[in-house]
């Protein structure tokens, strides 16, 4: 989602040269080290001309950024994509104009069955609509003020249906906000090929624009699925609810963590786990060290973050900075592989000048781990 960081005006401005190049001078591709607090590296570049999987010239993906993961029951992983554009893209400064020059698809979705991220991620295949092009899953209006572009916020998979939780942008802003429509869920029964927009799972936002589950991230244990939500923009509270996981897709269902117990009723009743500035959450329960984890990107520290909690409803540690815009300017995203394990964090990252995804990786200080699991605080 390219614009998180420019307002439309600024965005539709001059022409840039280079643009796809992809910063990564920390640490050679394929290689995992061990960084020191706040100095993630990267593994590889994994979209873009240059990438370890040739997007462009395979699935005609030159820019795209997020890459949200998850695994489906045949132990794949599916990684979704936000605003996605083709070879025609002249690059990060040139907005929205032309959308079929560009080949501006609003969110895409690659498959991989390496699970090995120490050597970064290669895709088996994107979803695509006819050969060698990656399909838009879930179309948008693609109108400033009416719906921008519907932009993909977390993934989840329940006994063979893929759920992909968006949410619909009615216009970007001034950099770190945006304005909601609402968030919704759609779903797959064949892989991700297909996609349903599911109705009942829709979120409007209210007047103000302030609901506080216009991004949601899944999180699955213990018979529920854990959404994890902020509201549109990047400086909202974290909130969360839990839904039986069977019952996904029905909102009178969900359960509200309201500070002291799960309650049913409006979203409203939510409070914060964790206050902002929190954006474009991804959590997961880590078995190696029985603690569930947060990584956000802290817009306020320029930062992306990690916190750590016995319980998804906390109480949360305090921030641990992996990934510093001292070391990666421009950095956004910060979504965990499932395949991260005790203190090896690996996870992918957006730089908004490079605009395309790279695997990182951190290994965090064992000091700052027993720190934060031992931190009362939220």
């Amino acid at each position: 989602m390219f614009t998180r960081r420019t307002p439309i005006g600024a965005a539709l401005a001059a022409l840039s040269a280079a643009t796809v190049a992809v910063t990564v001078t920390a640490a050679a591709p394929g290689v995992a080290q061990t960084a020191p607090l706040g100095e993630a590296n990267p593994v590889a570049v994994l979209t873009g001309a240059q990438s370890i999987n040739a997007t462009e010239a395979r699935y005609q993906v030159k820019g795209t950024d997020l890459g949200i993961m998850w695994t489906d029951e045949r132990g794949q992983i599916l990684a979704a994509f936000g605003d996605t554009f083709g070879p025609g893209w002249p690059g990060i400064t040139s907005g929205f104009a032309k959308p079929a020059t560009i080949d501006w698809r609003s969110n895409t979705l690659a498959r991989s069955t390496d699970r090995n991220p120490s050597n970064g991620m290669t895709f088996n295949n994107y979803v695509t609509d006819r050969p060698g092009h990656a399909k838009e899953l879930l179309p948008s209006l693609k109108k400033d003020g009416v719906e921008m572009t519907k932009i993909p916020t977390g993934g989840v998979n329940v006994d063979g249906r893929d759920y992909l939780a968006y949410m619909s942008i009615r216009s970007f802003t001034k950099p770190g906000h945006w304005i909601t429509n609402h968030a919704g869920i759609a779903y797959s029964d064949d892989g991700g090929q297909t996609w349903k927009d599911a109705s009942s799972a829709r979120r409007p936002n209210t007047k103000g624009f302030d609901d506080q589950f216009q991004m949601i991230a899944f999180a699955r244990r213990d018979g529920f699925v854990y959404a994890f939500g902020t509201p549109n923009g990047r400086f909202g509270d974290a909130h969360i609810a839990r839904v039986p996981e069977q019952q996904l897709l029905d909102q009178s269902a969900y359960e509200y963590w309201t500070g002291k117990d799960w309650q049913r009723g409006d979203s409203s009743i939510a409070t914060p786990i964790v206050d902002g500035p929190v954006g474009e959450l991804s959590v997961r329960y880590d078995q190696t060290l029985k603690s569930w984890e947060m990584m956000y990107l802290d817009e306020s520290r320029k930062e992306i973050v990690v916190r750590l909690a016995p319980q998804p409803t906390g109480p949360w540690s305090a921030e641990i900075p992996v990934a510093t815009s001292r070391e990666y300017p421009n950095l956004y995203g910060g979504f965990l592989d499932p395949d991260s394990k005790g203190t090896d964090l690996y996870f992918t990252m957006t730089q908004y000048d490079s605009y395309n995804v790279m695997m990182m990786h951190a290994k965090l200080p064992d000091s700052a781990v027993r720190s934060a699991l031992k931190c009362p605080c939220n």
